[in-house]
């Protein structure tokens, strides 16, 4: 039976969040040397980082903005708290790190193509389903030439949420009993679709970005797989149908 499938882009089918990670490690490195003498921690720095970040995610959602000016307001907050002066050289360079996460050359997750390949030939439609800024994630798209599994089938949203999804289902006219979502978030993959009433796959990362852990106070009305590898998604689909037949 053809099923229709959404898929996340990054930290599902591409890698993401270590590249944040080890540019936020570049950052707390530099601020604890910069603050060397104030007792600046580094766990001080990544929680407070932490917190403006996500609370701009909250209100505008994913804007690429967001990442360095988290940066530079982290510095600035902890130069005001130990009356450190402010250097417009030490922003301009923190700016710029914070911006380097987005040049990075794309690197797909093991058995992407193979795993997509394997979809598409048994007849499911593909479709990809991701956040952020539209400009950042066609330059991703592009380099792993992945319109060629999904299409014009591709939406990009700076928010998303359960009302991102009940747009698209609603808008597309989806048949809910045989769509799935696919991501790695709980927050802005798996909620969001238990919520619309499609099937979801939870794909388990080994250190997942503090936004997307929440918990799921919502009853699936159809099926909800937690998988460790991409590579078990077709498999873990045939099975169900398999059952249901």
């Amino acid at each position: 039976m053809k099923q229709t499938l959404l898929f996340d882009l990054d930290d599902t089918l591409i890698y993401c969040n270590k590249y944040f990670y080890s540019v936020i490690d570049q950052f707390v490195q530099d601020m604890t040397a910069w603050f060397h003498g104030y007792n600046l921690t580094g766990t001080a720095v990544r929680d407070k980082q932490t917190e403006i970040d996500l609370a701009r995610i909250k209100v505008d959602g994913f804007k690429s903005d967001h990442f360095p000016q988290s940066f530079i307001d982290t510095y600035r907050h902890f130069s005001s708290l130990y009356g450190r002066a402010r250097s417009a050289v030490e922003e301009d360079f923190l700016w710029k790190l914070g911006r380097s996460v987005y040049e990075h050359q794309v690197e797909p997750y093991p058995m992407m193509e193979e795993t997509l390949d394997s979809l598409a030939s048994q007849g499911h439609e593909l479709h990809l389903y991701t956040g952020g800024e539209l400009l950042i994630q066609e330059r991703k798209i592009k380099q792993m030439r992945l319109e060629l599994y999904f299409g014009s089938r591709i939406y990009i949203r700076s928010h998303k949420n359960i009302e991102a999804m009940e747009e698209i289902l609603s808008t597309g006219g989806f048949d809910r009993t045989t769509t799935w979502m696919i991501g790695n978030s709980i927050r802005t993959d798996v909620v969001p679709a238990l919520t619309a009433g499609i099937h979801a796959i939870h794909m388990k990362s080994d250190s997942e970005w503090v936004y997307n852990i929440t918990g799921i106070d919502v009853i699936p009305k159809g099926a909800f797989y937690t998988l460790d590898q991409l590579s078990d998604v077709p498999k873990t689909i045939n099975e169900y149908l398999r059952e249901r037949s």
